[in-house]
């Protein structure tokens, strides 16, 4: 099989995203009754850090280790790549022994330099463009509770951010409806999104407008990574963008409320939406396991035929 990538959410069709949500169902449900299930035996995963991390560090390492293979943890700073040798060279030389990396950087250009000249599959654990394995545990989880998103509204209220541009991606993908609110000068960027046109999204000015009627209600913090020092004047700028009681009434009566994590709760999210009935936020986080683990069995080995029927997105 031919080297994939998965560098941003457009990279895979509909199709082979439905393939990867029904090997998510069953690697879950193998993992929940505690049958090992460990096709990656002989095989290696090299993480690379530049950016800090919990869940994405986690849910691969662990993800990795499940699947029966095992794991090297590269932190730029403590590599020849923190003293500034060139990251082609360190994709020509990691790939020869490994065989598959992921990456959490920030440009969206480092990690297409490294897989331009990658001899095995590339996952994008995050960039300042875009976090694909986020979105895919994200629609994993709306598809889980609620079935079908396919024409439904999600509502983005906050920062047009990585997280934001992958799910305006995933819209196109998907066929569903991306309401974004964002605060003057955070408006979303289509070139930036890598969006195709305006058809799976509408922009509100009023953060209550956006929530009205939807399905799914999402957020992320007011603050990404690399943005620290714009801190207090993103908390004036983004203080009528929280999720808050007010904000779920507005949506659907069986609305879901998901967030990325980490969260700061009374800032991007009051406490009583995060930690409420509507909130799937741990089931959200849990699932970036899971479908990593079915995005690293396809990227390694391909389709593998299974019993039943695709799941219906």
């Amino acid at each position: 099989m031919a080297v994939r990538h998965y560098l941003q959410f457009r990279d895979f069709a509909r199709e082979e995203y439905e393939y990867v949500f029904e090997r998510t169902r069953w690697i879950k449900d193998m993992f929940k009754r505690y049958v090992p299930y460990q096709p990656l035996r002989d095989r290696t995963l090299a993480m690379v850090f530049e950016k800090h991390s919990t869940r994405t560090r986690v849910s691969f390492e662990a993800g990795m280790h499940q699947l029966g293979g095992t794991v090297i943890t590269l932190m730029t700073r403590d590599t020849q790549m923190g003293r500034g040798e060139p990251i082609e060279d360190v994709a020509r030389v990691i790939t020869r022994m490994v065989d598959i990396v992921m990456i959490r950087t920030f440009e969206q250009a480092i990690i297409e330099r490294f897989s331009e000249h990658s001899r095995v599959p590339v996952v994008n654990g995050l960039t300042n463009e875009y976090h694909p394995c986020q979105i895919l545990g994200d629609l994993y989880t709306f598809i889980e509770n609620r079935g079908s998103i396919r024409g439904k509204t999600v509502a983005w209220i906050g920062d047009s951010n990585n997280v934001c541009n992958t799910w305006l991606q995933a819209a196109e993908v998907f066929d569903f409806n991306v309401h974004v609110s964002t605060p003057p000068g955070y408006e979303v960027e289509p070139e930036r999104a890598g969006l195709y046109g305006t058809d799976h999204y509408e922009v509100f000015d009023d953060p209550m407008k956006a929530a009205k009627g939807a399905d799914l209600i999402t957020t992320d913090v007011w603050t990404s990574m690399g943005d620290e020092a714009q801190s207090a004047k993103r908390k004036r700028d983004f203080e009528a963008w929280r999720v808050d009681r007010e904000m779920m009434k507005a949506a659907r009566k069986d609305a879901l409320f998901m967030h990325c994590l980490p969260a700061h709760r009374g800032e991007e999210v009051a406490a009583t939406v995060i930690d409420g009935p509507q909130s799937v936020v741990w089931d959200e986080a849990e699932n970036r396991l899971h479908t990593q683990k079915a995005l690293m069995e396809y990227l390694l080995l391909g389709r593998i035929k299974t019993q039943g029927d695709l799941w219906s997105t």
